[in-house]
């Protein structure tokens, strides 16, 4: 299998188009990003955000063939189209509600065994993975990283909503990859919490880590972000700098309704007419 190519491209989409039950959640979608850009993919509920991720995730594929052209479709991931999944996530991390919620669920699973578990692609720490000394320190360096060192021993079902995504953005970080994919990482935090998380992350986009955030809250992206992407409905609606696109018009459009747009410090914020 090839080796990834670092040309800086780590995100190359082409014609891409996802298909269920007869309707396009995602409608020839042409898509690059470049490592260090830090990107916020912003839309509303059912515009096919989270059908994106899934696809950089290699969780879906696109349609084999395009329907309206000639142009055949690709996803390509530093590269290359083909992966062991295994192997990509070591390059990209993925924190969403699927993954909190299958971690959930394991009964007794601590915090510490749900990071360094990362190491091996597992949910989980199984009979035959056996933990050397430095992957236990990088566990523990990820954890202190999201300020979550004091959490090791907890059980990750216990854990509050913010808790439980700390540790697992710690448990992304352990591969030290190249790009932190965010799928809707605030949702259910309270104010206090959501304020703490946000600074957080700004700390890991200062540090160099790649940052894709994915969310329908525009006061959610970090002042670090300069390009947005806007889905509407499985398509395109727009892409480009930050500053040209979060205006009054552009929003009112994406959401279908009279919206404001306040700045402030690097923060924006939307308001209903």
């Amino acid at each position: 299998m090839d080796t990834p190519t670092d040309t800086g491209t780590w995100l190359d989409m082409r014609a891409a188009t996802v298909m269920r039950d007869g309707n396009r959640l995602l409608d020839h979608i042409d898509l690059s990003m470049q490592r260090g850009g830090h990107t916020a993919i912003l839309g509303a509920n059912g515009s096919g955000k989270s059908t994106l991720v899934k696809l950089v995730e290699r969780r879906l594929y696109p349609l084999a063939r395009n329907p309206d052209g000639p142009e055949p479709p690709h996803v390509r991931l530093f590269g290359r189209e083909r992966w062991d999944i295994s192997e990509l996530r070591t390059l990209i991390g993925v924190v969403s509600a699927d993954v909190q919620r299958d971690f959930a669920a394991e009964a007794a699973l601590s915090a510490y065994e749900a990071v360094v578990s990362g190491f091996f692609a597992s949910r989980g720490l199984g009979l035959d993975h056996r933990v050397d000394a430095a992957q236990r320190q990088q566990a523990l360096q990820a954890l202190e990283r999201m300020q979550a060192a004091h959490l090791a021993e907890r059980v990750v079902g216990t854990l509050s909503t913010g808790e439980a995504r700390r540790v697992l953005i710690a448990r992304a970080l352990v591969h030290r990859p190249r790009v932190l994919l965010l799928d809707e990482p605030c949702a259910g935090l309270d104010m206090a919490s959501r304020r703490h998380f946000l600074a957080d992350l700004r700390g890991l986009a200062r540090d160099g880590t790649t940052l894709v955030l994915v969310t329908h809250h525009v006061e959610e992206i970090l002042p670090e972000i300069e390009r947005v992407v806007m889905l509407r409905d499985g398509r395109i609606h727009a892409d480009g700098d930050k500053a040209g696109l979060l205006g009054d018009a552009r929003m009112s459009e994406l959401f279908d309704m009279p919206v404001e747009v306040r700045q402030s410090g690097g923060w924006y914020s939307a308001h209903l007419l």
